[in-house]
């Protein structure tokens, strides 16, 4: 099975990263992926995006013309990728910056990353972390320990960040966790 995930935001959100981490969780987790980044020339502010695919399987082009992942951080990345994404998508949204709508075929999942990562980590630069988090969760494709691996990667020359970040990702996980325990109940 490939996942195409697109993740979607402002530049200084960490799209860019937070598509590394999933592409090395995968890495982590034997199977093959690719990481395709985009973004404005001015960076920070301007708009941010990164196609990941991960596949048990060899893939053919970094390109994904139907993603069936969104993990979008603000609005106008939202209202940008939704319409092109396929039926049946997995979408998280990040209700701190986007507010909760119908009007599309599609349930996201709401989850008010940029004030978990403020009010629960104590660092709002982690609300992209929380996000994979709750990814990793749903799709249950890349396992945490994995992902856990990929942050120790991602910032073995920053480790005072590692705990941190590990804590987001958890926080995001433990999330969906509890909206399913909810849904049994």
């Amino acid at each position: 099975m490939q996942n195409e995930i697109v993740i979607a935001g402002f530049g200084g959100q960490g799209v860019i990263l937070a598509g590394a981490l999933i592409a090395q969780g995968a890495l982590e987790q034997g199977m093959f992926t690719t990481c395709f980044p985009s973004y404005g020339a001015e960076m920070r502010g301007g708009t941010a995006n990164t196609t990941v695919i991960v596949s048990e399987e060899e893939i053919g082009s970094p390109v994904s013309a139907r993603p069936n992942i969104l993990i979008s951080l603000n609005e106008p990345s939202f209202e940008r990728f939704m319409p092109k994404i396929a039926d049946n998508s997995i979408v998280i949204a990040n209700s701190s910056m986007i507010p909760e709508t119908s009007k599309y075929p599609i349930k996201p999942y709401f989850i008010a990353a940029t004030d978990i990562a403020d009010k629960e980590i104590g660092n709002v630069k982690s609300a992209n972390f929380v996000a994979v988090g709750a990814l990793i969760k749903i799709l249950n494709v890349i396992s945490l320990e994995n992902i856990f691996k990929a942050c120790e990667k991602a910032f073995q020359k920053k480790p005072n960040l590692i705990d941190i970040n590990k804590k987001a990702l958890q926080a995001g996980f433990n999330f969906i966790k509890n909206i399913a325990g909810a849904n049994k109940k």
